[in-house]
């Protein structure tokens, strides 16, 4: 798995995780000012592995 990040039409950073086999499989739901809290919300969703997942 790997990240790519990028800035969007509106100038804003976004990043998206693409799964061994090159299909996406996450983005960011929202767009970033600065490169840093890009890379900040990547950090966030590489260490929520061990998160609860609820079911509804």
């Amino acid at each position: 798995m790997y990240y790519v990040i990028y800035i969007d039409v509106d100038k804003q950073w976004r990043w998206t995780l693409y799964a061994a086999n090159n299909r996406k499989i996450a983005n960011a739901g929202e767009g970033y000012h600065n490169k840093a809290d890009c890379r900040h919300a990547i950090a966030l969703v590489a260490t929520s592995g061990q998160a609860l997942v609820h079911e509804r």
